[in-house]
């Protein structure tokens, strides 16, 4: 049983750029969905798709992206609200990642969206992550 189903995906999404995967296989879950779409449209990956592994489990495959020389669009992930430490922030707090090079997954009542998207509703809400 994993205990941080968010950590568990940022960091194989981490190692398998660090050796410089085409794909990565995730366990599925409903959390990683949204999280994984904000990331296919702002960029950082190419795609993900349902598959199931060996023994019949519903899997994601991401597909990672890379630009010109196998340079890879994610630089960096960040874990920021953990189940042992939750971290929320109101609309005017919202964080600025590399001075908006990057984005900000946050958690809000009207669902999983980036801290710009948040930011332009006027929400506030639980910062998952950080991706730049």
């Amino acid at each position: 049983m994993m205990s941080d189903p968010v950590a568990d995906l940022l960091t194989r999404i981490r190692n398998a750029v660090a050796v410089r995967r085409e794909s990565v296989t995730v366990p599925t879950s409903k959390l990683k969905l949204p999280i994984l779409q904000i990331m296919k449209d702002e960029g950082f990956i190419e795609d993900f798709e349902p598959a199931k592994d060996r023994s019949g489990h519903p899997t994601l495959r991401v597909r990672l992206r890379y630009l010109g020389k196998r340079q890879p669009a994610i630089l960096g992930l960040r874990r920021v609200s953990m189940p042992g430490l939750r971290v929320y922030s109101r609309r005017r707090e919202l964080p600025r990642v590399y001075g908006g090079m990057g984005i900000a997954i946050v958690s809000t009542p009207r669902g999983i969206m980036t801290g710009r998207e948040a930011w332009r509703q006027g929400l506030g809400g639980e910062v998952l992550c950080y991706v730049w």
